[in-house]
């Protein structure tokens, strides 16, 4: 079995704690493995002064999921990201898990996470996910003008203490948890439209989230725009 841990130079606990659920789960799915990809994007590092950051990345695959990914990032010891996608395979009609978190000078501005879906066909998702509670956050965040990908039981805020991260990790392990369990003894759907039609929404997905100009801003202030749209569409969306 592939390890579970995922390795990373954060000392922050909340994120740590966030990426160790992760990988938990990551190690529940069947026959997981290494993908190897590109190392110049692997593990990127600076040292120079005023400039510090670091990326890691962490690719892996699982039968029923063709790219599991987690970045986890910090520059300037200030702005710290951790950003995780898992995408099914297209011949299974499971969701797209994805988390994102910003934490900018010990503040959580923005923290989503959601199980996006591949097909017209969710409501049993959509079901299961509408009794999970979501309760005791002070700041919910709209999703911006290019999120109709998500599902409608998206979560968006910004976490404002200890609690409302407490909370949060909560509403993660159980998106988490739905999905592993969905995915269990899953069959594959071989219908040629129902394929196209998750081929579609994946590729749907990876398109609207490459309109998140945040994303490419912080890139350009350590990296040439040409670096940066290779890295955004071969590593974070690659569909």
């Amino acid at each position: 079995m592939t390890n579970s841990s995922i390795k990373t130079k954060s000392i922050d606990p909340f994120i740590l704690s966030l990426v160790k659920n992760i990988g938990e789960k990551r190690s529940m799915l069947d026959n997981l493995e290494t993908i190897k990809t590109n190392k110049e994007f692997v593990n990127i590092e600076c040292k120079e002064e005023g400039r510090e950051f670091y990326i890691e990345n962490e690719f892996h695959k699982a039968k029923r999921f063709r790219k599991l990914h987690v970045e986890i990032a910090e520059f300037s010891n200030n702005l710290k990201i951790l950003h995780c996608v898992f995408f099914p395979d297209p011949f299974f009609n499971i969701p797209i898990f994805g988390l994102d978190l910003v934490k900018t000078k010990n503040v959580v501005s923005a923290a989503i996470v959601d199980l996006s879906p591949v097909s017209h066909s969710n409501t049993l998702i959509d079901a299961i996910l509408d009794d999970i509670k979501k309760d005791g956050f002070s700041m919910k965040r709209d999703v911006p003008d290019w999120g109709d990908i998500f599902s409608k039981n998206v979560f968006f805020a910004s976490l404002m203490n200890k609690n409302e991260q407490r909370y949060f990790y909560n509403i993660v392990d159980q998106y988490l948890n739905v999905l592993v369990d969905l995915n269990r003894e899953l069959k594959p759907d071989l219908n040629a439209d129902s394929i196209d039609e998750r081929i579609r929404f994946q590729r749907n997905y990876c398109k609207q989230q490459m309109k998140n100009e945040k994303t490419s801003l912080v890139l350009l202030k350590y990296f040439d725009k040409p670096w940066v749209e290779r890295y955004i569409k071969e590593i974070l969306f690659d569909f």
